[in-house]
């Protein structure tokens, strides 16, 4: 497939709340390392390399950003990076979602998830490090199916005092997702899904759906990789549908997960520019219904 004079804008949009974005956006968890992210002995990654990207990819039309604070190597972070390179002004359309729940020490070892007492200071430091007044969107990440409603009422108070615009809830079960209804507006789902990747999520995708609520998937390329990324072995079923669109087999995977739904949101990470102008090409990529059939049969095997 050609990739010649594309836009993130032919992935079509979507709303988050009030806010407009392309179906394809960016996700910043690779720009501060080289190879395997969110490690503490991550290769950092070459700063202008970085911010090139970021650029190029607000060029190619791409209007939601996906970052986090707890997104650094020894030497960078993502949201530093994203400061540096669309910052002082960030252009109006574009909307830079993070997250809040994870966190790491200096040296870059995990810690303890944030109680209700540490998320106050975790969306104080985003909005330090991104030179915003207000974060456009933040999500709670949640490990486990406790009870969120803590947690996310500390979110909703920080939206009630204008430190941020809209809520999202992370990796998440529906009785999560309904408990945090209860209690403020929620704008998106995001949670780990792909082809292969948590076809028990599905109905939750078409429920999302169906409430007006974004869902959006991360390791949608990586699937299994996670952080670590593709693992370069790829399906008969996805190599058939790359030959015949002239397209890799990321493209695939990215084009599958929006035609899940139009309110699915890809977020594809890169620090490779040319990686990232395919990524952003595959909101072109039409597939058609034997080609969907054959990589829903594969995502469901996988079951």
């Amino acid at each position: 497939m050609t990739t010649e004079t594309i836009n993130a804008s032919a992935s079509g949009t979507w709303k988050l709340g009030d806010m407009e974005v392309n179906r394809i956006g960016f996700g910043a968890m690779r720009l501060p390392q080289n190879g395997p992210a969110l490690r503490a002995d991550a290769v950092p990654g070459d700063r202008d390399r970085a911010i090139g990207v970021l650029r190029k990819a607000v060029e190619l039309g791409v209007n939601h950003i996906d970052t986090a604070a707890f997104y650094f190597s020894s030497l960078r972070s993502a949201n530093e990076l994203i400061n540096s390179a669309l910052g002082g002004p960030y252009p109006d359309d574009l909307v830079i979602a993070t997250k809040v729940g994870p966190a790491r020490d200096l040296s870059g070892e995990w810690a303890a998830h944030a109680g209700p007492a540490q998320l106050r200071g975790q969306v104080e430091e985003n909005l330090r490090q991104l030179g915003r007044d207000h974060l456009d969107l933040v999500n709670l990440r949640i490990l486990g199916t406790d009870s969120l409603a803590e947690r996310f009422g500390v979110l909703a108070e920080l939206r009630e005092a204008g430190l941020i615009r809209h809520l999202g809830v992370s990796n998440v079960t529906p009785e999560q997702l309904a408990e945090a209804r209860t209690i403020a507006p929620v704008v998106c789902v995001q949670n780990p899904y792909g082809i292969g990747m948590r076809p028990d999520q599905d109905e939750f995708v078409r429920f999302c759906g169906e409430e007006g609520i974004a869902f959006v998937p991360f390791y949608s390329i990586a699937t299994t990789g996670r952080e670590g990324g593709a693992s370069g072995a790829e399906s008969e079923e996805v190599l058939t549908v790359a030959r015949a669109h002239g397209a890799s087999p990321a493209q695939v995977r990215l084009a599958w997960t929006l035609h899940r739904g139009p309110h699915l949101l890809a977020i594809p990470g890169t620090g490779n520019p040319d990686h990232l102008t395919a990524n952003v090409a595959a909101g072109t990529l039409r597939l058609s219904e034997t080609e969907l059939a054959l990589l829903d049969g594969l995502h469901q095997r996988s079951a």
